[in-house]
């Protein structure tokens, strides 16, 4: 059962950024950021659309270049990183979840990742058009769907993106669910686990991994229960 540490591990450090990861890579198979492209074009680590609630400034992420953004405080003296630094940072030492804010920008995401592919790559997306063309840029790579919204076929959820694994959030976890997508060949990956509730929920269903905000709390309850873990992969 796959660990993936949510925005790095936002419950231990500020969301998204280099010290959150750091904090993530302790306990998690994989990290996981968001990425959204500066007004110049370059591909950075920040989950909203504007820099208001994660940083001391206010207004788009677009509307900022690369150097303006970089003058941000994003917590704890943090700075927004970009997904080069983000590559940087984890290469050889953990597996990257992507997700893809917005439509349109896959070229550029995947051309980042290319230069400095990590051990292991999901790249995921709400939007099935974002996860369907970062399969044809980069086929061979694992890539998710997620949804907020009841999942009813699994397998029909996923066909139109060519998804690999779907990442339901974790209130609309279901046995039969699980066992629809394993039937399709899919993986089950919900969100965002945070309660030793929602962990014992998710091993009984069998899921195949999640994303948590808390990896170090999330790994040492698996290991009290004697759940199977991936081998390391440093």
């Amino acid at each position: 059962m796959l660990i993936i540490g949510h925005r790095g591990a936002r419950a231990l450090a500020p969301e998204n950024t280099l010290l959150a990861l750091r904090r993530g890579m302790a306990c998690a198979d994989l990290v996981e950021i968001d990425v959204r492209l500066t007004k110049d074009g370059i591909p950075v680590a920040i989950h909203d659309a504007t820099v208001d609630r994660t940083t001391d400034g206010t207004g788009p992420v677009k509307g900022y270049t690369i150097e303006d953004l970089a003058r941000l405080d994003a917590g704890e003296g943090e700075t927004i990183p970009t997904l080069r630094e983000v590559l940087d940072l984890v290469h050889g030492r953990a597996g990257l979840v992507v997700e893809i804010k917005e439509p349109g920008t896959e070229a550029i995401v995947v051309s980042a990742l290319i230069d400095r592919m990590p051990q292991r790559l999901i790249l995921v997306s709400f939007n099935p058009e974002s996860v369907a063309m970062a399969k044809r840029l980069l086929p061979g790579m694992q890539a998710g769907l997620i949804s907020s919204a009841e999942i009813g076929d699994p397998a029909e959820f996923a066909r139109p993106a060519q998804a690999d694994l779907i990442l339901p959030r974790r209130d609309r976890l279901s046995r039969e669910m699980v066992e629809q997508a394993h039937d399709a060949g899919l993986l089950v990956v919900p969100w965002t686990l945070n309660t030793e509730d929602d962990l014992e929920e998710a091993v009984r269903l069998g899921v195949d991994g999640f994303a948590t905000d808390d990896p170090c709390a999330a790994r040492r309850y698996l290991e009290s229960r004697g759940v199977e873990r991936p081998a390391p992969a440093r």
